[in-house]
């Protein structure tokens, strides 16, 4: 008989979570705004809010956390880190920030001016924060099979190297600094990059005579779906694959809260040094001295033993079938998701899910809403509100699949958690046709709305 699967890891340490009523959760969300960033965290069951920042460390990196150099300049720990991140992808330059949103602040304050414009796969939201707040561009280049959540493509976080190049040869080069990989690819569903995409790109950015980063907060996830779907990386270790998408890479950013599983951590890389000096005036004046940039020196240690255990196949395999077991139990309840199921959540396409509900109203905000209500999980949407408004009609931009994140903390849950999220949601699934109302905005901000947007139901008078 073969043995069944079994996660690679025993848990050492419990924390304790308690479903409440329907009553408290109806209560709770009317006092936030019906915004669930909004929420205490002790109002929530089970929190799939983000996986950035929410997973388990081992024992090994609070063991590293222990033995940290908290020297201000030439630690120890930012050494160890930036070897780390040297054997991983093979970049000589980096400066550490207190996480991904940091670096791309110092990344796009050396290397950004208004009218620029910046090619890539979906920018998720805080990238394309920073790109219109000085009044750049981004330019969606993803592939049309991202927006068909029914289609096998296994890559659809790749971008159209078509659509690519049409940008580069008919704008001038000065306009266009940078093209930005996201890996994985978090706004089509946690979809992955192929190499074969990631070698395209680099051949178009060194063609017309500009660079090309990746945003690389899932990158190890992204490594993993090379070697199981592109056939010429299936006896490739994880960490051979690693080092050869960044081949491709001019520089990364990192979010260091995912494929770092560590609760607070960032840093740049670069390839060559003249971005990195440029980089280096803003990481100083907005993160702090180049070897701690934001990071205690436990944080680095932590990080450091993180990202290797990040890059290890048995702990991806797990990881990212922990994902699919929940996509497996949506599907078989009938639930619309994003296929084939991505890296680090299952995304559920809201716009089909409540079909009556106006896209004015927001559907994937008023289903997260309704998940929370139903079972006390909070999820994130992954749509208008999301989206934003147009930067110069002001009006709300409406994606072409706007979807319910359900993004799974690294090492936290059981699959019995899963569980409950799919019955929650299948017994929504039953009631669908009975949800024809959503939200309404009362207050945002003018840009990253989504983070402190107030909200109301429609059918309710909030005069």
């Amino acid at each position: 008989m073969k043995l069944p699967y079994a996660e690679p890891f025993k848990t050492k340490m419990v924390e304790s979570i308690r479903l409440s009523s329907k009553s408290e959760r109806q209560d709770w969300i009317e006092k936030a705004g019906y915004n669930l960033f909004n929420l205490h965290s002790d109002q929530v069951f089970i929190d799939l809010l983000t996986d950035s920042g929410t997973g388990a460390m081992s024992d090994k990196q609070w063991g590293a956390l222990m033995t940290g150099d908290e020297s201000y300049a030439g630690s120890s720990s930012y050494f160890r880190l930036k070897n780390t991140i040297k054997s991983l992808t093979g970049f000589d330059y980096f400066l550490p920030t207190h996480q991904g949103r940091a670096a791309e602040n110092v990344l796009f304050s050396a290397i950004l001016k208004e009218g620029d414009l910046i090619p890539g796969n979906a920018h998720f939201d805080t990238t394309k924060g920073h790109i219109e707040f000085r009044k750049a561009h981004a330019v969606d280049c993803t592939v049309r099979s991202a927006y068909d959540t029914e289609s096998p493509d296994p890559f659809k976080g790749n971008i159209d190297l078509n659509l690519l190049e049409d940008v580069l040869k008919n704008n001038p080069i000065e306009k266009i600094p940078v093209v930005i990989v996201t890996l994985t690819c978090n706004t089509t569903g946690g979809q992955p990059v192929s190499m074969e995409n990631l070698k395209g790109v680099y051949h178009l950015t060194q063609k017309y005579g500009t660079r090309v980063f990746f945003d690389s907060a899932r990158f190890a996830e992204n490594a993993y779906f090379i070697k199981e779907r592109e056939e010429a990386y299936r006896n490739i270790t994880i960490r051979e694959i690693i080092k050869e998408m960044y081949t491709y890479a001019d520089g990364m950013t990192m979010s260091s809260k995912k494929d770092g599983i560590v609760n607070i951590g960032g840093f740049i890389a670069f390839k060559e040094k003249d971005w990195f000096e440029k980089a280096t005036t803003y990481n100083i004046m907005f993160e702090g001295f180049i070897t701690y940039g934001g990071m205690a020196g436990r944080d680095m240690n932590s990080l450091a033993q993180g990202l290797m255990e990040a890059t290890g196949y048995e702990y991806l395999e797990s990881r990212i079938s922990q994902v699919a077991y929940l996509g497996k139990k949506l599907t078989d309840y009938g639930i619309p998701v994003q296929k084939p199921y991505g890296g680090h959540a299952i995304f559920v396409n809201a716009g089909k899910f409540l079909s009556k509900v106006p896209r004015e109203e927001f559907p994937a905000q008023t289903l997260a809403i309704e998940l929370y209500l139903e079972a006390g999980v909070r999820a994130v949407e992954i749509g208008a509100i999301m989206a934003d408004r147009d930067p110069d009609t002001k009006k709300n931009r409406y994606p072409e699949l706007v979807m319910v994140r359900l993004a799974i903390p690294r090492r936290v849950y059981s699959n019995n958690h899963m569980d409950v999220v799919a019955a929650a949601l299948s017994n929504i699934y039953e009631r669908r046709d009975q949800i024809t109302r959503g939200v309404k905005i009362l207050k945002e901000a003018p840009i990253l709305r989504h983070f402190t947007v107030k909200l109301a139901p429609v059918e309710k008078n909030t005069e």
